[in-house]
Formats: C-alpha cells, structure tokens, sequence
C-alpha cells in the first residue's frame, strides 16, 4: 500500500509539472505579443498569411529560406511572387571578399521558379573573374524574365571587366531581348559595346528611362546617339568625361535627339599625369541647354590638383558638382566665375588656405545655389558669415565640418551659429567629426 501511494504521487506530479511548462511558455508569448487572448502556446503555422509576409520581408535571405522550412504554409509564403520582385544576387570568392555569397542552389531555385517574378535585380560582385562571370552564367538563364530595373555592381575593380566580351554581351542580350520593358539599367565598369546598345534599343525603346555606363570603354558617341535617337522616354544619362565631346553635345542637342533631364559625367584620373583632358566649348553647352532647358548636368570629379586645367574656363552649365579630392583655391575662384547655373556644391578637401573669397564670388554669381558640403578646408567664421548672409534662406542643405571654421576676432563658433541660423531662418549648428 505505501509503495502505490508513492507511485500515485509520482505519477501525479508529472502532468502539474507541464501545466507549469506551459504557464511559463504562454507568460513568455505574452511578453513578447501583448496580452491578446494568447491562452497556449503559439501555433506559428497559423499565423495569418499577411503577418508571415511581413515577417519574411525583414528578414535576410539566409534567415528567409531557413524560416521557410518551419511547416508547409510557411514554404507556400515563402515562394509568392511578391516577394522575388527585387532581388541583389551577391557572387564572390570567400577567401577574398566581404559579401555573403548567394548560395548555389538558392540561386538554381530563383532562376527555376521565379526569374518571371524578377522586376528590380542587381548582381553585386566582389574583384575576381569568377564572380564576374558567375553573374553572366545567372543573367544567360533569365529568359523568362521581364525585368525592369538591372545593376551590375562591382565593389572592386576589375571584375566584369576580365570577362571575355563576348561573354558579356551574349549574357546581357538574353535581358535586353526577353525583358522588353527595362527602364532602368546601371552597368558601370563593363565591357558593354555599342552592337549590346542596339539590342537594348531594339526591344526596350518605349521603356527605357535612365542608362548609367560609366567607364564602358567599347562604347562610342555613336552606340550614346543610337540610345538617344530611338528611346524617347530617355530622361537620365550617365557617362564618362572621355567620352564627351563637341559633336556628341551638339548632336544630343539636335531636334531629333531626346530632351534630358539629368546628364551624369564623371571626370576621373585613370592614369594620374599621363592623361590630358581635353575642354568642351561654351557653344556645345549652350546648344544642350537650348535644347534641354531644364537639364540638370552634374559632374563628379576625382582628378589632382595638376589635372583640373582644362575645365571651368569659360561659362559652364553644370548645375551640381561633386569634389571627391582636393581642389584649389583657383579652381574654386574660376566656379565662382564660370558656373551661373550651380545649384549644389561639395568640396572633400581643399588646403590649408581660407576660402573666403572663393566662397563670397560664388554666393554673388550663382544665384541658384541651394546646397553646400565642405570638408577638409578652412573658411573664417566671418568669411562664413558673410557666405551665408548673401545666400539667405535659399540654403536648404549646409553641411559644414567645424574643423573647417576658424574663429577670428568677430566671432566665435558659440556666436557663428546663432548668426548663421538667424540668416537661414532655421536653427543651424556645424556638423561634428565622427570619432571611431
């Protein structure tokens, strides 16, 4: 008797055990999703369909696909059109690169089940030839595809540009030629050829919006002007400076051509000291922006000191320029001389001379400045001041490091700030130095 008594306990325990199991677990679910009648615990399978969507949308693509074996309902979710409109393929060597590679056979399942689905696709690779040519091999198999927006994205040089032309263009024709509707398409960096240009043309003439090919050395004037005759919807172009030229302006200027909106140009040093860049007349641009009158023509420039000798001699339309290393006090002055149309300026760096006067002449003659980055250089506070009283509220972005603002015996930094928020009608302090 005594022994039954000790087994009825011990078997009466057990059940009080999981009761207290499960409190603990319900208690836990409520924490985490307020108290909404949760009673059990939580049945992940038969959450509503529109939750797990969301949930899956945050999550990365690793942590997607593993959270897609969690039951049936979940894989269904987890291959619905909706969510392979946009995707980034990222090919690399391990050994060599940051990226997290897209996984083979992730890859293999995309292309089988949702290269139709496919709207905005990128393909990010790191430096090698490998990974290049890997990005080929996927864009060869997308002939289901109707794809909107492409990016071929290296995060080192040289990459696509190892792979063998011909590979390159067959695998971006299958795109050009099953998608017949891109309208957006940045191949930087790529042995993209002028017979490619007429493929896309030939299938995308109605869609096509924005083409962005910097540094494709086998593209000619004559694959740029085959775009702009035939892709009317053309609004935003983006090149090389080697590639412009007087011929090429005026002939984007022409009745026939497209009327742009945004022309991208990159001035960058590929061989420092071995390359002379040569000077676009004034009539050249005067013709784009007759022809173009609301043309915004920004320019990105990664040139030395000794290099910039051939621009800003004589008035230019550039509206936005973009320093990304350092530039002289006499380059500035010649901005400030030549450049009525500016409408926003970045300096990345500059010496250690103030750029008071510089600034002042820019505020005088470009009366559509709006926007202003300065960083390694040096301005007074009162030179500042003074930048900033001749502009007004019309400065709606001011990004100023405060090592670049020397005090001087009218004002301090306390002071300069309250003066420079009571010019542009907003509260403005300086932009402080990250320290990492």
């Amino acid at each position: 008797m005594k022994r039954a008594r000790q087994k009825v306990v011990i078997e009466n325990e057990a059940p009080q055990t999981s009761q207290k199991s499960k409190k603990q677990k319900t208690c836990l679910y409520g924490s985490v999703f307020g108290e909404s009648g949760l009673h059990t615990s939580m049945d992940w399978g038969s959450l509503p369909h529109h939750v797990i969507l969301r949930i899956f949308q945050f999550l990365p693509l690793v942590d997607r696909a593993r959270a897609s074996s969690v039951c049936r309902k979940w894989n269904e979710i987890f291959h619905i059109p909706d969510l392979w409109r946009r995707f980034e393929f990222e090919l690399s060597q391990p050994a060599t690169s940051y990226l997290k590679s897209t996984h083979p056979d992730l890859i293999q399942q995309i292309i089988k089940r949702h290269a139709d689905h496919l709207q905005y696709v990128s393909f990010k690779v790191d430096s090698s030839t490998e990974s290049a040519e890997a990005a080929c091999n996927i864009l060869s198999q997308l002939v289901n595809c109707s794809i909107k927006t492409l990016g071929l994205i290296s995060t080192a040089k040289p990459s696509f540009m190892n792979v063998a032309k011909a590979h390159f263009a067959s695998a971006l024709t299958v795109v050009f030629v099953n998608s017949k509707s891109l309208s957006s398409i940045k191949i930087d960096d790529t042995p993209l050829d002028d017979p490619s240009l007429k493929v896309l043309v030939a299938n995308n003439s109605d869609t096509l919006k924005l083409l962005k090919m910097s540094s494709c050395p086998y593209v000619s004037p004559a694959g740029i002007l085959c775009v702009a005759d035939q892709c009317h919807g053309l609004k935003e172009l983006a090149l090389n400076y080697y590639i412009l030229s007087d011929e090429l302006l005026l002939a984007l200027s022409s009745e026939k051509h497209v009327d742009l909106e945004h022309l991208r140009i990159d001035v960058v040093s590929e061989n420092p000291g071995q390359v002379e860049f040569h000077t676009i007349k004034k009539q050249s641009w005067d013709a784009l922006v007759k022809h173009s009158p609301k043309v915004n023509i920004v320019m990105y420039f990664f040139l030395y000191e000794e290099e910039f000798d051939a621009f800003f001699r004589e008035e230019t339309p550039v509206t936005h320029l973009y320093f990304g290393r350092a530039v002289s006090k006499a380059m500035l002055g010649r901005i400030g001389m030549n450049c009525p149309r500016l409408i926003e300026l970045v300096v990345c760096a500059n010496g250690l001379q103030p750029l008071d006067d510089e600034l002042i002449r820019i505020a005088e003659r470009c009366k559509n400045l709006t926007a202003m980055g300065l960083g390694e250089c040096e301005v007074t506070c009162r030179g500042f001041i003074e930048f900033v009283k001749m502009c007004g509220g019309r400065l709606t972005q001011l990004s100023i490091m405060e090592e670049v603002l020397i005090p001087d015996s009218d004002y301090s930094l306390d002071q300069l700030h309250l003066e420079v928020s009571k010019h542009l009608g907003r509260m403005w302090f300086p932009d402080m130095m990250p320290t990492w």
